[in-house]
């Protein structure tokens, strides 16, 4: 599979524009040779900004999938460049709101994953599902952003066949208690064209990518996966964020990586040989669950709400 991971700087609530930029990149990553194309968390309508919406305004940014304006849009996209394409948004089901992500076809809707740790707005339900599907010949996966970090999320979709996971994120660049962790200054932002060393240095520092190279190629080692992680570049909201869209390999090397600060995309060419070849494929046919299954079974009642939350 030729895979395409995508990032852009979207628009709060203009889904008109980010379908625009979605459909730009869709159509960038077929003429290149893409077979599939991936975005990140909430890109069709922005992320950060639904922390100050009311549930009246959250609901009205809301769609139902499949039969939403922005759904059907997408697989129109899909279905004009011929491209399977994954994008989020916000979903209304059953009275619920849920941050999800959709994989679309020329056919339609063939997957849709509703975050299980959603904490951007109390407005939104916690999904209750893993999502497994087949795509071009492949078990795919979907965990949302803070989903990942969990890592029996990880686990417990890879046990379920996965071989690919899409991990979309709008993450880094914000304050934590691990050193170096922090915002971005703006200014950096507005001089990247002059100066794009400086900047590049905090992206790539413990504020953004290093931060994320000490969990993301774990999560692919660890299950023997592929990993698609997406990530927006520029503001989301009021967050600068780092980009750094990258495709890793079940040993967890990056195989390519976007390090423009443009609406960009990248491919990697990925193939099954690897994934029977790799440390996690044997760590999970070793496993003993009788020994830890009620360990892992148990409640952990700890405050796990990002510092950054806490202080709005």
């Amino acid at each position: 599979m030729n895979l395409a991971v995508a990032q852009f700087q979207p628009k709060d609530g203009d889904k008109t524009y980010n379908l625009s930029i979605i459909r730009k990149l869709a159509e960038k990553a077929k003429l290149s040779g893409a077979d599939v194309i991936s975005f990140h968390e909430m890109s069709i309508t922005a992320y950060t900004f639904t922390k100050d919406l009311n549930f009246h305004e959250i609901t009205t940014l809301a769609e139902e999938v499949p039969n939403g304006n922005s759904t059907q849009e997408l697989i129109k996209i899909s279905k004009e460049f011929n491209i399977p394409i994954l994008a989020g948004l916000v979903e209304k089901s059953d009275g619920k709101i849920f941050n999800t992500y959709i994989c679309v076809t020329q056919d339609g809707v063939i997957a849709k994953y509703q975050k299980i740790h959603p904490f951007i707005s109390k407005h939104m339900a916690a999904g209750n599902e893993y999502c497994v599907f087949d795509l071009l010949g492949w078990k795919c996966g979907i965990l949302i952003c803070y989903d990942n970090n969990v890592i029996e999320n990880v686990r417990a979709t890879s046990l379920l066949g996965a071989e690919l996971i899409f991990a979309p994120h709008v993450t880094g660049c914000t304050p934590s208690a691990m050193p170096g962790r922090d915002y971005v200054d703006d200014i950096l932002w507005q001089h990247r064209e002059n100066d794009p060393v400086s900047l590049r240095l905090e992206f790539d520092g413990p504020k953004g990518r290093r931060w994320l190279m000490r969990w993301l190629p774990a999560r692919a080692y660890d299950n023997g996966v592929y990993y698609a992680f997406t990530n927006p570049i520029g503001y989301d909201g009021d967050h600068l964020k780092n980009g750094n869209s990258m495709i890793l390999d079940p040993y967890g090397e990056v195989l390519s990586e976007i390090k423009s600060f443009e609406d960009d995309i990248t491919i990697s060419k990925i193939t099954k040989d690897k994934i029977p070849l790799s440390g996690g494929w044997r760590y999970k046919n070793a496993r003993r669950p009788e020994l830890y299954k009620d360990i892992i079974g148990a409640n952990h009642t700890s405050d796990t709400t990002p510092v950054w939350m806490k202080e709005t």
